[in-house]
């Protein structure tokens, strides 16, 4: 390695970043070509069925993309999908060098494109920054090696726990830096998911909105196994691109069904379990249709079987500095809780930043064994 090639993978998943929700069920993935020095091209995947970030940046640099190296943060894909292979430009440009940060664990491509390139008689490096290139990618890794999506279990609470107050008052527990941040974890995962307690008590439209009309909107996911969510909802009357999905069980009534269909909305039926709906099944329909990542934004019963379902992959918590006290006021997990400290879903690799007042904690859940 080259001590410049630090600077330039750097800037290709600053590239990649920008595709973020965007390019699902494909990866985000950045490029950029230097020659003698000097950028000639840069490019990212912009939307999944256009052409990838390495097209991209070629294209952007033309005959200056000859005898120069170009730095990938994912493995050029080998094969013919809705896009021709990425290795062929790649050779048919005169790439001298490439640096991937990693390789590509789509089963289809798993170092099949080094491979190509090698035989080629390219020079290849791999693993340059190669952990920011997996934590970008975290939801495409997981969906394409398990089929299941990522997901993200976010909450805002106060200092001592609650995410409302006694009387269920919980508009604003966090400033606007915060809820900004919030919608920035909409904009870059592929559904956002809440029970209906979230619906009937808050109303939310679960959209995303950035400064500017900026922003995109995921496909909202309601679970509802009685299908109690009133026609008037705001989530059922928005003018979106993205559908809203409303998860039930066949206990819930037919005329109910009938009437959310009437309104163009679609219901899930998914079997029930102890009159819940189970994750298992609702993951695995997300992911048929393509949903690589989920924001969970439930309440403390929602946030349970969650939590006990061992679904979560990674937590976000938004705390502020306020206490609302009330031993009836409600905390962010419910159900039955852990016996012992032991039995407690633990994190690791936490990150804790300010957030405006606030602040904002992740980490991701130590899977537990057995």
């Amino acid at each position: 390695m080259l001590p410049e090639d630090v600077e330039y993978m750097r800037r290709a998943l600053e590239l990649a970043r920008l595709g973020l929700g965007r390019t699902s069920p494909n990866p985000a993935v950045g490029a950029v070509i230097v020659r003698d020095g000097c950028v000639v091209g840069e490019g990212y995947h912009q939307k999944a069925g256009t052409p990838h970030a390495e097209v991209n940046a070629l294209r952007a640099a033309g005959e200056g993309a000859r005898g120069a190296t170009l730095y990938v943060t994912l493995e050029p894909c080998c094969h013919y999908g809705r896009t021709p292979p990425c290795t062929e430009a790649i050779k048919g440009a005169g790439i001298r060098r490439v640096v991937a940060a990693m390789a590509d664990p789509n089963p289809r491509v798993a170092g099949g494109g080094f491979q190509a390139l090698r035989q080629a008689g390219i020079e290849v490096e791999v693993g340059l920054l190669e952990d920011e290139a997996r934590r970008l990618n975290e939801a495409f890794i997981k969906y394409i090696t398990t089929g299941r999506p990522w997901v993200t279990l976010k909450m805002a609470l106060t200092l001592d726990g609650k995410i409302a107050t006694r009387t269920g008052a919980s508009r604003w527990i966090t400033g606007p830096e915060a809820r900004l941040k919030a919608h920035e974890l909409r904009d870059t995962h592929d559904a956002v998911l809440v029970g209906i307690g979230t619906v009937l008590a808050d109303d939310p439209e679960l959209t995303t909105r950035l400064p500017g009309g900026r922003g995109r909107d995921p496909v909202r996911v309601i679970l509802d196994s009685r299908l109690r969510i009133p026609l008037t909802a705001r989530v059922l009357n928005l003018s979106s691109p993205a559908p809203t999905l409303v998860a039930t069980t066949a206990a819930a009534p037919v005329p109910a069904r009938e009437r959310l269909a009437a309104r163009g909305v679609e219901v899930l039926v998914l079997p029930e379990e102890d009159g819940r709906i189970p994750w298992e099944p609702l993951l695995a329909e997300l992911a048929r249709r393509q949903v690589t990542s989920i924001l969970v934004e439930g309440g403390a019963g929602v946030n349970a079987t969650a939590l006990a379902a061992g679904i979560v992959d990674k937590v976000v918590a938004f705390i502020a500095p306020r206490i609302f006290g009330g031993v009836t006021a409600p905390g962010p997990v419910g159900g039955g809780g852990v016996a012992t400290p032991r039995e407690a879903w633990q994190l690791d690799r936490i990150e804790v930043a300010p957030c405006g007042d606030d602040v904002m904690l992740s980490g991701y859940l130590v899977k537990r064994r057995g």
